[in-house]
C-alpha cells in the first residue's frame, strides 16, 4: 500500500467512525465529541505533568499582530505556510464591485486589504513580544496552548491546516534552554510510551523553504537543535511527528530584545505536543472505542 493509499484509508475510517467531520477543504475538519474528549483528557494530563515545574500559564488567540510577525524571519523561511488575514475596508461603490465579482465567479478577494493580524504559525510566537526586557535570574517557563494555522492542505489526516499545540517555553541562558529541551524530550517520551504509543525520538528539521532552506535544514540537524517523537498514525512505515522539542538559541531573544540579567541575549527552547496528532495516534493504536482501551491508558487519561 502506498503512503497516499494509507492516508486515504485512515482518513476514510475516521470519517466513517464519526470522529472526523469533513469540511470540503483538505486538512480542515470538525471533530466529534469522542475525539474532542480524548484531546481534552490528554491536554489535562500534559498540564498535570507540566505543573511539576511551576510554569506561568498564558493563553493567546490564534492571531498574531502583523508588526510582531514581521520581527521574525517566518516569511523568509516558511512562506508556504503563512496565513495573512485580509478584510474589506472599502466604500459602498467598492462593495458593489465586490458583489459583482462574486456573482460572476471572479476573484473578489483582490478587493480586500491586509489587516493588522496574521494567523499564528506557532503557539509560542505571541508570547515573545510580551517578554521584551530583562529576565529574572531563574529565567521564565511558560505553559501555552492554542490553535495554530499552517497552509498545508493534505489528504494525510494528521496534517491539518489548523490544529492545537500544548507547549512549554523556556527563556533564559543557553544552559537553561537546553536543559528544558532535554528534560521534556525524556518526559514526553515517557508519557507517550506510558499511553501505549510506539514512539521513538529522532533528530529532525523544520520545513524550510527553497534552496537556502535545504542548507538551513542540514545545519539544524547537524547542531541537533530539533528532536521529534514519531509514532505510527496512518502508516507504520512512514511515522508521524506527534511532539517536537526545539532549542532556538537566540533566534527569538534577539528580535524581541529579551536579555538575561547579565545583559546577554536570552536563549529559548520549546516543546510541543500536537493534540490532534496524539489523539489520532491513540485511536490508531487502541481502536475507535475508548471504552475498550487498555485500563492503564484509561486511568492515566481519566477517561
Amino acid at each position: 500500500m502506498s503512503i497516499e493509499e494509507a492516508y486515504n484509508k485512515y482518513r476514510t475510517e475516521l470519517i466513517d467512525a464519526g470522529l472526523l467531520i469533513p469540511s470540503g477543504v483538505p486538512g480542515v475538519y470538525g471533530l466529534s465529541d469522542r475525539f474532542e474528549h480524548v484531546i481534552e483528557q490528554f491536554d489535562q494530563y500534559v498540564t498535570r505533568r507540566g505543573a511539576e515545574r511551576h510554569p506561568e500559564v498564558m493563553r493567546f488567540p490564534p492571531l498574531l499582530s502583523r508588526e510582531s510577525y514581521q520581527r521574525t524571519d517566518h516569511l523568509d523561511t516558511f512562506p508556504q505556510l503563512i496565513g495573512s488575514v485580509h478584510s474589506f475596508t472599502g466604500n459602498e461603490k467598492e462593495h458593489l464591485l465586490l458583489i459583482d465579482k462574486k456573482m460572476k465567479g471572479a476573484d473578489w478577494s483582490v478587493g480586500l486589504s491586509k489587516t493588522d493580524v496574521m494567523m499564528t504559525p506557532a503557539v509560542c510566537y505571541p508570547f515573545y513580544p510580551t517578554a521584551t526586557g530583562t529576565l529574572p535570574t531563574e529565567g521564565r517557563t511558560v505553559d501555552l496552548r492554542g490553535f495554530v494555522f499552517r497552509h498545508e492542505p493534505s489528504i494525510d489526516p494528521a496534517r491539518m491546516q489548523i490544529f492545537r499545540m500544548h507547549e512549554f517555553v523556556r527563556l533564559g541562558t543557553p544552559e537553561q534552554a537546553v536543559e528544558h529541551r532535554d528534560y521534556w524530550l525524556k518526559l514526553g517520551e515517557e508519557m507517550l510510551l506510558g499511553l501505549g504509543l510506539d514512539v521513538k525520538p529522532v533528530v529532525a528539521n523544520d520545513p524550510f523553504f527553497g534552496r537556502g532552506g535545504r542548507v538551513m535544514a542540514v545545519s539544524q540537524r547537524e547542531q541537533t537543535l530539533k528532536y521529534e517523537l514519531e509514532a505510527p498514525v496512518a502508516s507504520t512505515e512512514k511515522l508521524t511527528a506527534v511532539a517536537s522539542f526545539n532549542y532556538h538559541m537566540d533566534h527569538f531573544g534577539l528580535p524581541f530584545d529579551i536579555k538575561t540579567p547579565d545583559g546577554e541575549v536570552a536563549h529559548s527552547a520549546c516543546m510541543g505536543f500536537g493534540l490532534e496528532r496524539v489523539a489520532l495516534a491513540l485511536f490508531k493504536k487502541h481502536g475507535f472505542d475508548t471504552a475498550k482501551w487498555p485500563a492503564n491508558v484509561r486511568k492515566t487519561l481519566e477517561l
